[in-house]
């Protein structure tokens, strides 16, 4: 039998290989399976304490713009700033001097201090006008100090600008493209203090998840212990992990990096609607569930018709003619009809029932608070 079977193989190679293809399908669909299902980087699900950004701002003035800078009687806080430049350069002016300047502009700077950066890098700048600039386009930001919250200065910033917008002007008519009072400068600013940053120094570590969630902690914190060792992790709330660092400050850095690769399958969110008041825009999430409701909704319009109505006296008599305003006021309500909204077990059931009574979104905010209150919405309701 083991003869007729080793001849068997040699007749039919086809057979083999269908064996060998079948077992690395099995082997694949295995190592799906095992792959968690709608996983996310660690590093995009939270953050590490002590990893972050801070804000700088600065004042200062933009010169050498094509006569579209500050009206210097109308913004004297320009006269002011420069004056007192001048001053600081050795230049003199007298006090009372009108200078009715057109190429220079007030400007508040703003920028972002990156974590761990040196002294000596660039960073890019903000800059935005504070007067009445027409356009700061062509214009050179002079040197300008960035102080952080505590008023020390962390960054000088100084160069030329690039906006972005055009636009011109002639006889009362102007034509803008884009915004002609802000732009960048890439790297405009020169890093001269950097913001320390003890990251793990007394031996732990804190990630901050973006959004409070028991479920999302507890599965982060499963992976990271699975990844790292047991032990490694520790759940303080719904949102900060306490993670176990190494002693030595090179050796963090590699653990982080494999730290915020780990794959952790978020918790589903509770189910949540959120209403723009200003806009009107809906956005619902995958769990939001309603339950069956009979809904009654008119749109109610109100039309206002103004027309003059001149009146004219009769031949000698010593009248005058007279214009009067009429108005003629129309209401009509449309709709108004009894409609069914079926329950449904998923977000396109829930869209399909709401689509079936015709509203426009502005009314779909009125008709969603109704049945949140009528307990017919099984979702949290957030106005924005």
């Amino acid at each position: 039998m083991q003869a007729k079977s080793i001849s068997l193989q040699h007749r039919h190679p086809a057979i083999s290989a269908a064996i060998q293809f079948g077992m690395r399908l099995c082997l694949l669909l295995a190592a799906l399976m095992a792959l968690p299902s709608q996983a996310e980087r660690l590093k995009d699900l939270a953050s590490i304490q002590g990893v972050r950004d801070n804000p700088l701002i600065g004042y200062g003035l933009m010169v050498g713009l094509d006569g579209s800078g500050d009206q210097t009687m109308q913004t004297p806080f320009t006269t002011q700033s420069l004056s007192n430049m001048l001053g600081q350069l050795g230049v003199t002016v007298p006090p009372g001097t009108n200078m009715q300047l057109k190429n220079v502009a007030a400007v508040m700077v703003t920028a972002t201090l990156p974590p761990f950066v040196r002294p000596g890098q660039n960073i890019d700048i903000t800059v935005s006008s504070m007067g009445n600039a027409k356009s700061l386009r062509g214009g050179t930001l002079l040197m300008t100090p960035l102080k952080g919250i505590d008023g020390q200065v962390y960054a000088l910033a100084q160069g030329n600008m690039v906006v972005g917008g055009a636009g011109a002007s002639a006889n009362g008519s102007q034509v803008k493209v884009n915004q002609l009072s802000s732009g960048r400068i890439p790297g405009g600013a020169i890093v001269e203090r950097a913001v320390e940053s003890t990251l793990g120094g007394d031996g732990t570590l804190m990630l901050e998840l973006n959004s409070t969630d028991f479920g999302t902690v507890q599965k982060a914190v499963e992976a990271i212990n699975r990844n790292m060792g047991p032990g490694t992790a520790t759940a303080l709330d719904a949102r900060v992990i306490q993670v176990r660092a190494p002693a030595l400050p090179e050796e963090r850095v590699g653990f982080l990096a494999r730290i915020e690769n780990i794959d952790v399958a978020p918790a589903q969110s509770a189910a949540k609607v959120v209403i723009n008041a200003r806009t009107g825009s809906v956005v619902m999430n995958q769990n939001v569930r309603v339950n069956d409701c009979a809904v009654a909704h008119g749109n109610l319009s109100v039309v206002i018709n103004t027309e003059p109505v001149v009146s004219q006296p009769n031949p000698l008599s010593g009248g005058k003619t007279v214009t009067a305003q009429r108005s003629q006021i129309e209401l009509s309500q449309g709709g108004g009809a009894l409609q069914v909204v079926r329950g449904g077990a998923s977000l396109a059931d829930v869209i399909k029932g709401l689509n079936s009574l015709g509203a426009n979104p502005q009314d779909l905010v009125s008709i969603l608070q109704a049945m949140k209150a009528a307990g017919a919405l099984r979702a949290e309701l957030e106005i924005i």
